[in-house]
């Protein structure tokens, strides 16, 4: 009997248990609390940390410096962008995707117009045969300065293409191995010949600012630059017509000043930039760099096949006076003049045309 009443006794109690509900575990006093608490319930759970690392907020570390305690940028978007991601990754696809195409299409564009354009027109020839006497058009100096411009802007542009776009173009072709060799050999000729850029482009500045103080002339030259490629019109200029001094002022000015400090945040981060500047910095320097290429192109193209007799000029530093009195006639008059130096006929020992051929 006492055996049955214990067995009773102790089968309503395991009900009573039963139907009380289960004590849970104290909540988790601290995130490092409840990390190690979802490792037993969730094992390989990481999203709460990566969402607070994703934050972008400052965390602890021992290693002194800027943004040494943000593992990863908080979001961002660049333009054109509709969802916000980590502003690395918000560069990376900006980076990728309007920059590369818009900027790799505006090239291809500009090349097949000039290509097109020479071979509907071709060169830009003189109307009168050459006189045979030379005047002075640029100085040793002014040519020196003017190529090293003109060659570590070569370097520049062509290292900058590569980096850009050879993952693209030439990597299918190359493969990993000479493609990683040809970029590292890009980057370290980019990043060397950029100080002696900036520097040649403050010497150019300086030699040919006064030649390019805009006049009145410049605004009928530019209002009438088409008449003047494709039907040859007639129009005098200074030293330098209304599109050479386009050209000065937006590119060897404007957009040199804006790829120079820009490439300078980039080439020496130890200034303490954060990750937004560099990110925001290589922005611009791309942008302005894909607009420079693009109108350096009709530069290069004026400057060589485009017009013919232009590139001699610059190569040994003398013009025919034809060629002078054709394309820059009032400059041609305050030299003929003697207003202004060079000017008068060929000084004895200069060069003759057919000693040039």
């Amino acid at each position: 009997m006492k055996t049955l009443l214990f067995l009773l006794c102790f089968a309503f109690a395991g009900t009573l248990a039963a139907q009380q509900p289960p004590q849970e575990d104290p909540a988790p006093s601290s995130p490092e609390q409840a990390q190690q608490q979802r490792q037993l319930t969730q094992p390989g759970n990481n999203a709460p940390v990566w969402r607070e690392v994703q934050r972008g907020t400052p965390n602890y570390t021992s290693i002194p410096g800027r943004e040494m305690d943000v593992l990863i940028q908080p979001p961002a978007r660049f333009l054109g962008q509709d969802a916000r991601s980590t502003a690395g990754e918000a560069w990376r696809q900006f980076r990728n995707g309007p920059v590369t195409f818009y900027g790799g299409w505006l090239l291809v564009l500009v090349a097949l117009a000039i290509l097109g354009f020479y071979a509907w027109k071709g060169s830009l020839k003189l109307k009168e045969p050459p006189t045979g006497r030379l005047l002075r058009r640029f100085t040793g100096l002014e040519m020196v300065v003017h190529w090293t411009v003109a060659i570590s802007f070569c370097v520049l542009g062509i290292t900058g293409l590569i980096m850009l776009f050879g993952k693209h173009l030439l990597l299918p072709i190359m493969g990993y191995t000479l493609f990683a060799w040809l970029t590292q050999l890009g980057k370290n000729l980019h990043n060397f010949i950029a100080p002696l850029f900036i520097v040649s482009v403050v010497a150019m500045i300086v030699l040919f600012v006064k030649d390019n103080i805009p006049r009145g002339y410049d605004l009928r030259w530019l209002a009438n630059a088409w008449a003047y490629m494709a039907r040859g019109k007639h129009l005098p200029s200074g030293r330098f017509n209304g599109g050479e001094k386009v050209w000065f002022w937006v590119g060897v000015v404007g957009l040199s000043i804006a790829v120079s400090w820009s490439g300078l945040i980039l080439l020496f981060p130890n200034f303490d930039q954060t990750r937004a500047v560099m990110q925001d910095a290589w922005v611009i320097h791309a942008i302005a760099a894909l607009i420079y290429i693009a109108i350096a192109l009709g530069h290069i193209y004026l400057g060589t096949i485009g017009v013919a007799g232009t590139y001699g000029n610059m190569r040994h530093g003398w013009t025919d006076e034809t060629w002078a009195k054709e394309h820059h006639e009032y400059w041609y008059n305050d030299v003929k003049s003697r207003k202004r130096a060079p000017g008068g006929a060929v000084p004895a020992g200069a060069p003759h045309m057919k000693e040039e051929a």
